[in-house]
């Protein structure tokens, strides 16, 4: 599994003209899952996502957690994150997952965030034609890859 993690100030997914997601101060999670990827990959990713110390604390140091910070999560799936680029100039995306296997990995990450987090976080849908809108705060963004734990 890989994600990029932004911290925003408020984030939309809007998917033919119509805002379907939206959330103030948090961060978005871009997902991309490949076929390799399992449960144990769902728990680490969100354990270490939830207490990503990303968010200002009072003396405007990055010493917060998204809990701490009160904030809200938008995860989207994005299936490009597993480009490979390394023949020609046409991205190949082989390793990502097929829909039978990263709709469920993807509905279970969700699940697990929005446990960890104590509130629901919105989605963009799965599939779809989706257009993001944020305003990264910082920017700070993040990529984490299961596949590179240690």
């Amino acid at each position: 599994m890989r994600t990029v993690i932004q911290r925003v100030l408020r984030a939309s997914v809007t998917i033919d003209k119509k805002v379907t997601s939206r959330i103030d101060h948090g961060m978005v999670i871009l997902i991309g899952i490949e076929n390799a990827d399992t449960e144990e990959d769902i728990k680490w990713l969100t354990k270490k996502i939830i207490n990503l110390r990303i968010f200002d604390d009072s003396e405007g140091v990055m010493n917060k957690s998204i809990i701490e910070s009160e904030g809200n999560i938008l995860v989207v799936s994005q299936f490009t994150l597993h480009a490979s680029t390394k023949k020609g100039n046409r991205p190949s995306y082989i390793k990502a997952a097929k829909p039978e296997i990263s709709i469920p990995i993807y509905e279970m990450f969700c699940k697990d965030i929005s446990n960890l987090l104590g509130k629901e976080v919105a989605t963009g849908t799965f599939g779809a034609n989706m257009q993001l809108e944020l305003i990264n705060d910082g920017p700070v963004t993040i990529i984490m890859d299961t596949k590179n734990k240690e």
